[in-house]
């Protein structure tokens, strides 16, 4: 099955938001299959974003089911990009 990333980007201001939605958002990437990695970009010692590695069916899939993750419902995300993946070392 494919890999895609998602790299998602905070938006200005919400670091307040990302904290209080964080265990709904752990949660329901603990619900995904294929989940490869996840875990937050750091700026100044603080979460700024979002690097997720997953296993889907195909770019759409993928597309749907990151419009539903808590951090992009509660409007963290100011830009979320995903693009098929591939495993080259590691």
């Amino acid at each position: 099955m494919p890999l895609f990333a998602l790299i998602c980007r905070d938006a200005p201001g919400m670091l307040e938001t990302r904290l209080a939605v964080r265990e709904k958002h752990l949660g329901w990437l603990d619900r995904r299959p294929g989940l490869q990695l996840a875990g937050p970009f750091i700026e100044d010692g603080r979460p700024c974003g979002s690097l997720l590695i997953v296993e889907g069916e195909s770019l759409d899939e993928v597309r749907a089911w990151a419009a539903h993750d808590p951090y992009a419902e509660a409007g963290v995300f100011g830009s979320v990009e995903i693009v098929e993946w591939r495993k080259v070392i590691g």
